[in-house]
């Protein structure tokens, strides 16, 4: 996401520039007295659901029972739109980070915002250190016991889902840390490709058993990236999240 695509979507609406300036105003301050983000995730959780509340979104989840919130997990999604986020922190409660283009950390106040909250720049450009990313990933899962949430299909798809890269597998794995299937319905007619007016409307967040990964090993991220978009489709079909 480019600066200039950010701001033609806030100065649509005054009320989310607001809401913008205000919580981000907050978690800029809490991120002087906490270093671990999880004061700013309760914060950004705060913004999401403002956001949405603004944009007349409504949301239905499905399957929340399936996690525990104490527990961390790399969560995998489809991606439709630029409004997955936000969705994804209002209403699925894990404290968790999110992997992002290496060029939104240079923005200002947001690029600040992320590096305190303990976001992770992905250097697309450079691949052994995106494989140092994912390592590094799968490091803050084990040890500080957060979630990180992963869009496989590496950006948003523009009609049917895409094939899924192996970076959520891989980081899972390293983590030792389940992943969970999830599957988002109805956030691209909130906010197409290439527009920048956020609509109303309403979107499905369907949460899939999560997939353990205890005694994998690295070489079985391919079968277990297979099988995490398997789940995502079956939830795309409509099926329901299986107890």
């Amino acid at each position: 996401m480019s600066l200039s695509y950010l701001r033609a979507i806030l100065i649509t609406d005054p009320l989310i520039v607001l809401a913008t300036i205000l919580m981000g105003s907050i978690s800029m301050a809490a991120s002087l007295f906490d270093s671990t983000g999880r004061a700013q995730h309760k914060v950004a959780r705060i913004w999401a659901r403002m956001l949405l509340a603004i944009s007349g979104v409504r949301v239905r989840v499905e399957g929340l029972e399936q996690i525990d919130p104490r527990a961390p997990y790399v969560i995998a999604s489809n991606h439709l739109s630029y409004m997955d986020t936000p969705v994804v922190l209002a209403w699925i409660p894990l404290q968790f980070r999110f992997l992002a283009k290496r060029g939104l950390f240079r923005i200002p106040f947001l690029g600040t915002h992320l590096h305190r909250a303990g976001h992770i720049p992905v250097p697309r450009e450079d691949a052994r250190a995106a494989v140092k990313t994912l390592n590094d990933a799968g490091r803050i899962v084990r040890e500080r016991g957060v979630s990180i949430l992963v869009f496989p299909e590496g950006g948003r798809s523009p009609a049917a889902m895409r094939p899924f890269k192996e970076g959520a597998a891989y980081i899972a794995i390293r983590a030792g840390a389940p992943i969970v299937p999830v599957a988002l319905v109805g956030t691209r007619p909130v906010l197409p490709m290439g527009s920048v007016h956020v609509r109303s409307g309403h979107v499905t967040v369907r949460i899939a058993r999560p997939i353990p990964t205890a005694g994998l090993k690295i070489h079985d991220r391919s079968a277990l990236t297979e099988q995490v978009r398997d789940e995502v489709a079956r939830l795309l079909n409509g099926a329901n999240p299986v107890h």
